[in-house]
């Protein structure tokens, strides 16, 4: 592996939201209640993986979490403030 690779993100959502976790005073725990209303079972400890870039999402966990979140699928993928 590259080093440029090692260090790379594994997605562009994580930052944006755990900013609207925070924002929104949801514990990971709680974030996780919300998604499994959508059909996602994420724990805590995955959510913790996408916040800081180590894991991937899939297209259906990003629905979830845009509706979860109450932000718009768009936001969470460019943080266009337009599109929240």
């Amino acid at each position: 592996m590259k080093p440029e690779q090692r260090s790379r993100s594994a997605n562009i959502v994580g930052p944006r939201v755990r900013w609207m976790r925070e924002k929104l005073q949801l514990t990971q725990d709680e974030l996780a209640g919300r998604l499994a209303r959508y059909g996602i079972t994420l724990d805590y400890v995955k959510i913790g993986q996408i916040e800081n870039g180590k894991r991937r999402v899939i297209d259906w966990e990003l629905v979830a979490m845009a509706k979860a979140l109450g932000v718009s699928i768009t936001w969470l993928l460019s943080g266009d403030e337009e599109s929240w």
